[in-house]
């Protein structure tokens, strides 16, 4: 555990070892969030578009592909209703 002194104007320095642990860079972005009695930091992604491209991933199938079965399943049932 690394203790640090704030500053006049409520700045801290992050120790070295946990800035790079943490990949965060003179510039970097970070989230500082109150919980319960204490504050997490959290580091942004530089681009947060290429850090959530390719999430859903491996999960389930297309969603295109699933709403055309659907699509020809509800005509198979409109024409079954029709004769």
């Amino acid at each position: 555990m690394a203790m640090v002194k704030v500053h006049q104007k409520g700045q801290l320095v992050m120790p070295k070892a946990i800035r790079d642990k943490l990949g965060i860079k003179p510039g970097s972005l970070v989230e500082v969030s109150l919980v319960g009695d204490h504050a997490e930091v959290r580091p942004l992604p530089d681009d947060p578009i290429e850090h959530i491209t390719g999430i859903f991933r491996g999960i389930g199938g297309s969603m295109a592909q699933e709403l055309l079965e659907e699509r020809k399943q509800d005509d198979k049932e409109d024409e079954a209703n029709c004769l």
